[in-house]
């Protein structure tokens, strides 16, 4: 192990930089020494193709929803993994993405699509191929070319269904779904949106060929609770079934990297002679992602923050270029930030920020904004607090400013950096992730808390204050407490919640002691949450926004309820 080390082992991507290197290197700089590594292999495009082709042909396609189609160029093209966005205007902008089976060629990708289910509209796809060249154990390099197409509609009618089908030109077209874009701003009428981290895979990517079950798939890590249960696969099927308007992922995405261990950077194959070494990189993880989420997501916009682990350092300075050949989310934050952006839904406004570029604990992208994302947050929430169409402000990202777990506690980056404006323009929720567990602060302001809100309480952030959720329980194995910290939920309360030995990531990387009470809620099984928002009448009902936290099973163990007074207003 690295001492000092500017990357702690196993919490970034790891891309097959040398682990000494990637110890004390930035995201630029692991990029630098990928294309120095790749001029000194270099791979010829015929190879690349034919070879990608062939392996794909002989294991079936990375994604079990497309049935074994394989990637070769001869096989049907077809179209999987369908998910979905908002634009930079939510309320008439929706944002169609999905994969292709292979390379299309010359082959044309449409989306059919309009306000009822007779479509009546047609819009080519833009097609975005994504090269991947990972280092293999052999010295070799273990190439792979996936392609995403994309589709931005607007001028959509704010929270009315908008019906649409994937079609190629040869013949492939997939059933009918429908999306909405999201109420306009103000208090027109209930929604619910749902919330969670550190999703993973359940199943193991068919490719490159010889993985058997634990590779790269949320089981390999340890014995777990119900080892054989596929908890990202229970909670996706929970979000799906509670039907939101939009569901947020606070970082930690697919686990291309899996295995956050710090293990050889290098691949072996299953069964290899170098036992329990394989590379933490497999880009067709992501296959299998989008085929597990699909059934939510290709009809409910899903957005994205960015963890430690979606930093994949082959793609791009800081390691996002992946995400923007996959993805696409709202363009309106800072230059440089792809991840960090913000919406607005009725009366609730949604702020995604990227905590790798404050972390105190993972440095490899710390301070790539030079300070931008940092104003961005600061206007954007006072021109929200300022609106009077806007009741609740929700800030969403990776790494925690409030957390208590033995693995990763609370970041002193991110709590400096943010904590204050938050206090200062009332935010009133922040949910976190990163730490695989369910944590819910008490209300907090000035880094203390204001007062104990326990299960089925009501809260206000203009005189309580912030309140902090960790909801990392998404699908990978789960983390710890303290030593002799306990659990604390509903059905299960202790009486004395306060944790005299947790941490907070000082600059430095060290670990800072810290004795606290305002850790109220804690459950180490897997979680979302579920929100509630019920806009309420000027002078008469106040705004409300109920939120459950909600295990894999669809039983609720936490409420909180935040309320926001709506005085009347006189001469406007």
């Amino acid at each position: 192990m690295v001492e000092n080390a500017l990357n702690p082992a196993g919490e970034i991507v790891d891309t097959g930089v040398p682990a000494h290197i990637a110890a004390q290197a930035s995201m630029a700089e692991q990029r630098d020494w990928h294309l120095s590594n790749l001029r000194r292999h270099r791979v010829s495009r015929r190879n690349f193709l034919v070879g990608a082709a062939a392996v794909a042909a002989a294991a079936g396609v990375g994604n079990p929803g497309w049935n074994r189609v394989a990637y070769a160029q001869d096989a049907p093209l077809t179209v999987g993994g369908r998910h979905l966005s908002f634009g930079s205007d939510a309320a008439t902008q929706l944002r169609f993405s999905a994969q292709l089976s292979r390379n299309p060629g010359l082959t044309g990708v449409f989306l059919d699509h309009g306000p009822t289910p007779a479509l009546g509209a047609t819009t080519s796809a833009e097609v975005r191929n994504l090269v991947s060249q990972v280092p293999r154990s052999d010295g070799g390099i273990l190439a792979a070319e996936q392609f995403y197409v994309h589709v931005p509609v607007d001028g959509l009618t704010p929270r009315l269904p908008h019906y649409y089908r994937w079609r190629t030109a040869d013949g492939y077209v997939s059933d009918v779904r429908s999306a909405a874009p999201a109420l306009p701003p103000g208090r027109l009428a209930p929604f619910r949106f749902t919330m969670m981290g550190d999703q993973g895979v359940d199943e193991t990517p068919t490719q490159p060929p010889g993985l058997k079950p634990g590779d790269y798939d949320d089981l390999y890590y340890k014995p777990d609770n119900e080892p054989s249960a596929k908890h990202a696969a229970n909670i996706v099927r929970q979000i799906a079934d509670s039907r939101p308007d939009f569901h947020i992922l606070a970082g930690d995405i697919a686990y291309a990297d899996p295995s956050g261990q710090g293990r050889t950077p290098r691949f072996v194959p299953s069964g290899g002679t170098v036992d329990k070494v394989f590379d933490k990189f497999n880009p067709y993880v992501w296959d299998g992602y989008f085929a597990a989420i699909e059934q939510s997501a290709a009809s409910a916009p899903w957005l994205f923050a960015t963890g430690n682990h979606d930093m994949e350092a082959l793609y791009g300075p800081n390691g996002y270029g992946g995400h923007a050949a996959r993805l696409d989310q709202p363009d309106n934050g800072p230059a440089g930030c792809p991840s960090v952006y913000s919406f607005v839904h009725g009366n609730v406004a949604v702020l995604s920020l990227d905590a790798n570029d404050v972390s105190h604990e993972i440095r490899a992208n710390t301070g790539y904004s030079g300070g931008r994302q940092t104003g961005w947050v600061e206007s954007t929430l006072a021109r929200y607090r300022a609106d009077p169409a806007v009741d609740f402000i929700v800030c969403f990202f990776h790494h925690c400013a409030y957390s208590t777990t033995k693995d990763h506690a609370s970041d002193g980056g991110v709590r400096g950096a943010w904590a204050g404006l938050f206090d200062r323009y009332h935010v009133d929720v922040v949910l976190q992730a990163h730490n695989h567990v369910f944590e819910r602060s008490d209300p907090i302001r000035g880094g203390s808390p204001t007062r104990v809100a326990g299960d089925r309480s009501e809260v206000t952030s203009v005189s309580d204050g912030t309140v902090y959720y960790t909801v990392g329980g998404g699908g990978r194995p789960r983390y710890g407490f303290q030593d002799g910290e306990r659990e604390s939920y509903r059905g299960n309360e202790v009486a004395d919640t306060s944790v005299p030995n947790s941490y907070v990531v000082a600059a430095d990387g060290s670990k800072v002691p810290e004795s606290l009470t305002w850790s109220r809620v804690r459950f180490r099984n897997y979680s979302f949450v579920r929100a509630d928002v019920t806009p309420g009448i000027p002078g008469i009902t106040p705004s409300r926004m109920r939120i459950a936290a909600v295990d894999e099973y669809g039983r609720e163990f936490d409420e909180v309820t935040f309320r926001r007074e709506l005085p009347l207003a006189f001469g406007s």
